[in-house]
């Protein structure tokens, strides 16, 4: 069982510690529970919430030398630096092999603690400037929904609070694990983009001329020899025209966009099939084993069979 740990603060945002709460502490018929999620304080008794109620937290900051992995909620106001104890904490888990993630501008608690030194990392896009004037030593990202390093991920806005959980259930459990998540949540297992589509100010493309149908169409026949051109022919549209629409829209490139959706294909395939990756690589548009492999190693950093070997016999 892999422990999660909240460590919140007054005055808490409830979102952002239900973000990890939904994810990591729910039991969900049908699917093997994997998580043990539980909340500390530095100071353990009620805890103040921007949603006008106190929760009352058990758990002191030794919880999180029990911990797995260490989840920062949000760290309001930005300004109020986490105490030495915290720090201390923080740091101790992460030297002994923890996790430890930040949501929103919980990036500020771990940037405190030196956990972010010499990476790149991401919080709110309304605290980017702040956040890259304090710690001119983290490389910030303002784009990305989230950053993962393995023992230190972060992630942009509340929202991408969620966007960041699931990343990491697929990264520990796998995509159809995930997947069975994301349906009981009403919610794609994955958002394509970055927090710029919500940060920028609205266009009308975001308005008129939605993608979803097309994106439909593009998933009904990722075995095709699907183009740029093609799916600008099948809108109607110019090629420049169907880039800033994905832009505006989903924050990415349609090649972009295309090459995510046939590896999260060839992901579920992986687990769910005993199809040959010559047989996979064909289905989900990528022509060949070979090439299977060089795109699964450049956006996953393993190769299909290594993926296979590790979430194929999980029960």
């Amino acid at each position: 069982m892999h422990r999660v740990m909240a460590l919140v603060r007054p005055p808490q945002s409830t979102f952002e510690l239900a973000c990890a709460a939904q994810v990591f502490g729910i039991e969900r018929p049908g699917l093997p529970t994997r998580y043990a999620f539980s909340v500390c304080a530095e100071r353990p008794g009620p805890v103040a919430t921007h949603a006008g109620y106190d929760m009352l937290v058990t758990d002191g900051l030794d919880a999180l030398d029990r911990a797995d992995t260490v989840i920062v909620p949000g760290w309001l106001p930005t300004k109020e630096p986490p105490s030495s104890a915290v720090v201390r904490a923080l740091r101790r888990a992460h030297s002994r092999g923890a996790r430890v993630v930040s949501i929103c501008s919980g990036a500020f608690a771990l940037a405190h603690a030196g956990l972010l030194d010499g990476r790149h990392a991401t919080t709110h896009w309304a605290l980017v400037d702040e956040f890259a004037a304090r710690f001119p030593q983290i490389r910030v990202d303002p784009d990305v929904l989230y950053a993962d390093h393995g023992d230190v991920a972060t992630s942009a806005g509340a929202g991408a609070g969620i966007d960041l959980c699931m990343h990491l259930v697929r990264s520990d459990q796998g995509a159809r694990h995930a997947a069975h998540i994301a349906r009981t949540m009403v919610m794609p297992p994955h958002r394509e983009g970055g927090q710029l589509q919500y940060s920028a100010p609205p266009h009308p493309a975001q308005i008129d001329g939605t993608l979803a149908p097309l994106l439909e169409w593009i998933t009904g026949r990722l075995g095709e020899p699907v183009t740029i051109e093609s799916m600008a022919a099948h809108e109607g549209v110019s090629t420049r025209t169907l880039a800033r629409r994905f832009a505006d829209q989903l924050g990415t490139s349609p090649g972009k966009w295309l090459l995510a959706r046939r590896i999260a294909t060839a992901r579920d395939l992986l687990e769910s099939s005993d199809l040959p990756l010559d047989a996979i690589a064909r289905r989900v548009g990528l022509s060949s084993a070979t090439n299977l492999r060089r795109r699964f190693l450049g956006a996953l950093g393993t190769t299909p069979g290594a993926y296979r070997r590790a979430f194929r016999a999980k029960p």
